[in-house]
Parts: structure tokens; sequence; C-alpha cells
């Protein structure tokens, strides 16, 4: 009997035991001898997946910027805007690195593949990356079921918007990121992406950036009936064209920066604050909001 019960206990632990191998966001083989139990994370958005799937008490450390949950403060930092520490990321002595391709530690990362350290490069570019990337980590984690689950209510929430607003009356919409000198984003962001959820037409969705760099005199050409920004004080400099449509019609919105820009499950909550200041819009325009 006892034997038993020591090979039932044996099987059951032989999925956290197990080799784990899943491929990242650049397409690169990462493989593990068993679920990570000390990660460092280069990005608030992996710790925010990695604390929606479960894996929060995996976390060695993160960087300076990794503010959600609230948990996330708690933990050692390695680095932050002005750069990552190789020397505090391998006192964490960490089993994994997670990273986003877009961060810009390129030359810590080299380092960090030469001294034998497995590395999982997140790179999502369309809103359903999100859930894939959660489900990539939970087997990385030994969190699969948690990841599954947490991948299947976002793709839930992000159904439920595309119903929603399949109808919904369009809007054109500029988004401003910047003031001095003026960005705004295309379609290549999620921001962008958020937009079309909702209904929006965002006016500089072609651009070949997802970050691009306009001209005043583009803005006004565009004519956005509806224009976002992540400060209230960056659309103060509009009211000098109150011929704008967004100007006259008094549709100037502020969003909270973060569940918009970070590709994490907050996309979400980002999608419904969009989607709630256009719906605002075309109650204010006379037309049926969805």
């Amino acid at each position: 009997m006892k034997r038993l019960v020591l090979a039932a206990g044996l099987l059951a632990a032989w999925p956290v035991l197990a080799q784990v191998s899943v491929r990242d966001g650049m397409g690169q083989m990462v493989s593990l001898p068993a679920p990570a139990t000390r990660i460092v994370a280069l990005a608030p958005h992996l710790v925010e997946d990695l604390f929606a799937i479960g894996a929060e008490r995996q976390l060695a450390a993160a960087v300076d910027y990794s503010d959600y949950p609230p948990a996330a403060r708690q933990l050692p930092r390695v680095g932050g805007y002005s750069g990552i520490s190789l020397e505090a990321v391998m006192r964490q002595q960490p089993d994994l690195v997670v990273a986003w391709r877009d961060g810009g530690n390129g030359r810590e990362l080299a380092r960090l593949r030469e001294l034998g350290v497995p590395l999982y490069i997140s790179a999502p570019v369309a809103l359903a990356d999100v859930s894939s990337e959660l489900r990539r980590l939970g087997m990385l984690t030994g969190r699969i079921s948690a990841a599954d689950a947490a991948a299947r209510q976002y793709e839930r929430g992000l159904q439920s918007l595309q119903q929603q607003y399949a109808h919904a009356a369009p809007l054109r919409v500029f988004v401003q990121v910047g003031d001095n000198p003026l960005f705004t984003v295309s379609n290549r962001s999620f921001l962008g992406s958020l937009l079309a959820l909702c209904g929006g037409r965002n006016v500089f969705a072609a651009a070949p950036l997802p970050a691009p760099q306009v001209s005043n005199e583009a803005v006004l050409l565009a004519r956005p009936q509806v224009m976002l920004a992540f400060d209230a004080s960056l659309q103060a400099r509009w009211q000098r064209w109150p011929q704008l449509p967004a100007v006259r019609d008094r549709l100037q919105f502020t969003l909270a920066p973060d569940p918009v820009s970070r590709p994490g499950p907050r996309l979400l909550q980002g999608a419904a604050n969009v989607c709630a200041a256009l719906d605002t819009a075309r109650r204010k325009l006379g037309l049926t909001p969805s």
C-alpha cells in the first residue's frame, strides 16, 4: 500500500517536475529542466501576467515601474528606466528571465544568454496574443490550469466587446501620447487596436510606426471627432483651434495610460475605458451608443 501511495504521489508531481519547452514571442525555443521557481521580470506587463496566472510566488525580482498589482511593488528591483543591473539580476539566481522585445535591454539580454540564463522574450503585437502568452507562461511556471483560466477570461472579455461594438456608429479619433514633440498611435499599437474594437476610426491608423510623430497641421486636416490623451493638460494646445470637431463639441477625454499600453490582462480594462469614452461622445453627438 505504501508503494502505491508513493507511486501515486510521484505521478501527481510529474507535471511539475517534467521538462518544459515553449516558443517565445520571437519564435525562439525556451526549455527548462522543470518549471521555473525563481523568475526575474524585466517588464511590468510580464509581472502582471505572472500574477494573473498565480505565479507571483515564483517572482524573485522585477523592474522599478512594476507597480501592479500593488503587491508587485514589494519585489526586489534589478533596474528601471535608466537600465538593468546584470549584477542585481544574477544575485537573484534566476532560473528564468522574462523580458520585452521593446524594452531596450538588448545588450544586457545578450550577456544573460552568454551566462547561460534561460530567456523568454515577450513580443505581443495583437490583442489575441495576450492570451497565448498567458498560456506559454503557464507552461514555463507549471501553472497550466490557472493560466488557461486567465486566458479564457481574457478571451471572453474580448469577444463580448467585439460583439457589443460590432455595429457601433464609427467616430474619427485622435490619440495624443506626447506634447512636444507631438506623438500619436497607429493601428500597429495596442491602443490603436482598442480604438477599432470600440468602433473608433483612428485618424492615423495607417502610419507605419506604432507611435508616429505628427504635426498640428496633420491633426487639423484629419478633423477628429474625439480626442484622447493620457493627461488633461495635453489637451490645452487644441483650444486655439475651436473649429476642430472634438474641441467644438467638447469631446476630449483623458485615459489612464497603463491599462491601454501594457499588453497584459488589463487591456480589457483599458478597452472598457476607451469604449466608455466613445459611447459618451456618441450620446453627445446624438448617435445611438452601443
